[in-house]
């Protein structure tokens, strides 16, 4: 089975970066790899998506040009890197995956994610 382990969350002042990671036990190459997100009293949100075998990225429209997902085929790996942070990126951070070999990978709940992380916490706050 797939395990996803996330890290390096931590706590930025505003405007400030962030890298998460995404690391996987098995090979991605041939799924959909998401970050999501989850704020108190908020429903999870999908932040951004690739696609492995594709490489293709999609973003929800809050993180547009300031976050960057990308992946490392050699270390099967997912990364983050959130730049320009606000207060309202505040949130509980996971990866999930799903088989899927389309070139273009969306952000959303609607697929079937099979495979999540621990999630990583990451704070805004002056």
């Amino acid at each position: 089975q797939l395990r996803l382990v996330e890290s390096g969350g931590g706590t930025v002042q505003p405007g400030g970066s962030l890298t998460l990671s995404c690391a996987a036990s098995g090979g991605i190459s041939r799924n959909c790899v998401g970050w999501f997100r989850q704020a108190p009293g908020k429903e999870r949100e999908g932040v951004a998506a690739i696609s492995t075998p594709g490489g293709g990225t999609s973003y929800t429209d809050s993180v547009k040009g300031r976050f960057t997902i990308s992946q490392d085929k050699t270390k099967n790996a997912v990364y983050l890197q959130m730049d320009s942070l606000k207060p309202e990126d505040t949130a509980m951070y996971y990866c999930a995956a799903v088989w899927r070999t389309a070139q273009y990978c969306l952000p959303t709940l609607s697929y079937n994610w099979a495979f999540w992380g621990q999630g990583t916490q990451v704070t805004v706050s002056s």
